[in-house]
């Protein structure tokens, strides 16, 4: 994973451990703790001490959509600068220092207003102030729609060549709040530069490892796991969470047979399961584990919520056009399809905006037909997946690598 070496320990939870020690609930996490700095600093040096090798910057929040929600307007620059240099100051050395991008709240449409160029534009924003902090990596966490992971990647890409993890939270069934399959968002992820997918958070550490050993076949890059300590219960106003720390340590080496090696804490585990992870992972020999053999006549793709699987002679029979009817001729090519996949034309500016508006309802392998470089790369855009080419339009090398990695465009 570029010049990080694994395995590696991350930290554990922030928020939960900012309420034990005195943060009222409800506030501006981020305001708070630049107000109270030293409490930050104290549970970042007990991480290190406890054996993490990066910690999070305390920037979740940090994003303009969220800052100016808790009445905190223009100072996206400042407020990651502050609390990126809290960290460094904290770990002095010893331990990375991430960027923490979370999500912004916003949905793009038909689910909400903003659009998918303005969630670019809020992380951006972040992401350069991060940078220009002196982040040794950025992490996106706990995801939970695809349009904000992906703005977010794009916006890291822009302004960083450093390092990216990307972290999803999910359900019991591997389905994040608004719907995406983590094994979708997995696929979508490392086709667009991910360093690690794992996940965080969430219904806890069995149910995550169990989505886990999901993506295992699948994963071209390492897997990531930050679960919390359970579902809490509330006994005399403070939060009870009930997987211990020997607990969850118990089930290492069972996440790196998996492919896990970045190991660490969500919600209610505070540096005490960092220890015990510490001492777990340090008996694991990750060496005697078998690479994962990826079959390359199964090719994975995804819409923004569902992995699909095709192969390399897939037949995506007539491209349909983008015209006023293109809703209804994506859902009856879906269903009439016995290939699992679909090919959409888009040859004029028009044709762009059609499918930009209506793209959210596609489930199927999606093939993207252009021999417009722009209005490819438009369609890359706006779709919140990760679609293929099946090159019956002629266009230069050099742009189709470019799509490829900025966008995961898969080239049959």
């Amino acid at each position: 994973m570029d010049h990080i070496p694994l395995p590696l320990l991350l930290d554990g939870a922030t928020g939960s451990e900012l309420l034990r020690r005195g943060m009222p609930p409800g506030v501006c996490t981020e305001r708070w703790v630049l107000e109270h700095p030293q409490v930050l600093q104290e549970l970042q040096r007990a991480y290190v001490e406890a054996g993490s090798h990066m910690v999070l910057a305390p920037t979740f929040g940090a994003n303009a959509a969220r800052l100016e929600a808790q009445g905190v307007f223009g100072q996206v620059a400042s407020y990651n600068r502050r609390l990126v240099e809290l960290s460094q100051q904290a770990v002095a050395g010893k331990a990375l220092v991430a960027g923490d991008l979370g999500p912004t709240g916003q949905a793009i449409p038909p689910f909400g207003d903003v659009s998918f160029e303005l969630l670019v534009a809020i992380y951006t924003e972040q992401a350069a102030a991060l940078e220009l902090a002196g982040v040794d990596l950025f992490v996106i966490e706990t995801a939970v729609t695809m349009p904000e992971a992906r703005a977010a990647i794009l916006a890291v890409r822009s302004v960083s060549n450093k390092p990216v993890l990307v972290s999803f939270t999910c359900d019991e069934d591997g389905r994040t709040p608004s719907g995406t399959d983590v094994l979708a968002a997995l696929i979508v992820m490392q086709g667009m530069g991910a360093a690690a997918f794992g996940l965080n958070c969430g219904a806890g550490p069995e149910a995550i490892l169990e989505q886990l050993r999901r993506l295992t076949p699948y994963a071209t890059i390492p897997l990531l796991a930050k679960p919390s300590a359970g579902l809490p219960t509330m006994e005399g106003g403070e939060a009870q969470y009930p997987c211990t720390p020997e607990e969850l340590a118990a089930l290492v080496p069972e996440l790196a047979a998996a492919g896990v090696r970045l190991f660490g804490g969500c919600c209610g585990a505070g540096p005490e399961y960092i220890a015990a992870l510490r001492k777990a992972v340090e008996k694991v020999d990750f060496a005697s584990f078998p690479p994962v053999e990826h079959d390359p006549d199964v090719i994975p793709c995804a819409s923004e919520t569902e992995a699909r699987f095709i192969t390399p002679d897939v037949d995506v029979g007539e491209g349909i056009e983008c015209t006023s009817d293109l809703l209804e001729d994506i859902l009856e090519a879906e269903e009439e399809s016995p290939q699992g996949a679909l090919k959409i034309e888009i040859l004029e500016e028009d044709d762009l905006l059609l499918f930009a508006e209506h793209q959210y309802v596609i489930k199927d392998a999606l093939c993207l037909s252009s021999d417009v470089p722009e209005l490819l790369e438009g369609a890359l855009r706006a779709f919140q997946g990760r679609a293929f080419w099946d090159g019956t339009e002629e266009l230069e090398d050099a742009f189709l690598e470019e799509m490829r990695q900025r966008y995961g465009l898969i080239l049959l």
